[in-house]
């Protein structure tokens, strides 16, 4: 954790986590969205190099998003609207993660993977269970690839079920298809 907000208060942070929820809300309010203009707007139809066909893709599955780099970047830019980038961010933390050989760097990255994101009160913590959390703690132990599975999957089940379809419902990505 963060030497700083391990000094703060538990009130305090409960405190932000809210903020940080309220802000969300108050981005996808329709009355507040046009008043913030087109500069503000997700810029995420703006890239040609977007395929249509690939864009239309997106919406078959969560699986065909996480396949295409473009569309891993315009679901993180939506994500970001909504202040729940930590998702992904994990999820791809651990997917790179998955790719790693040395014994050493494999341990090293566990642990800073599950500081960043899994301990208690970590900066940037994923919403996963208190048994998962615990699991995931005993994996580090003897840091394999496969460490982060539960976890991974957990957040991963959380962005399909909740951020993904509210994405594929999303202005911008409304704006997307028009173009396609």
């Amino acid at each position: 954790m963060c030497r700083g907000l391990a000094t703060l208060p538990i009130t305090c942070l409960e405190r932000a986590k809210d903020l940080k929820t309220r802000l969300g809300i108050l981005l996808h309010k329709p009355e507040l969205r046009h008043r913030m203009g087109t500069s503000s707007k997700l810029q995420l139809g703006s890239r040609r190099r977007d395929s249509s066909q690939e864009v239309l893709e997106w919406r078959e599955s969560f699986d065909q998003l996480l396949k295409s780099k473009s569309g891993v970047t315009a679901f993180h830019t939506f994500l970001k609207t909504e202040f729940s980038e930590e998702n992904l961010d994990f999820w791809l933390a651990c997917e790179d993660f998955k790719k790693t050989r040395s014994k050493t760097k494999l341990a090293s990255k566990a642990n800073r993977i599950f500081e960043e994101f899994v301990q208690s009160e970590a900066p940037r913590e994923v919403n996963i269970d208190h048994e998962t959390r615990e699991i995931t703690r005993k994996n580090l132990s003897g840091a394999t690839s496969t460490c982060f599975n539960e976890a991974q999957a957990k957040t991963r089940t959380l962005m399909e079920k909740d951020s993904y379809p509210r994405f594929l419902k999303s202005a911008s990505y409304q704006d997307m298809t028009k173009q396609a």
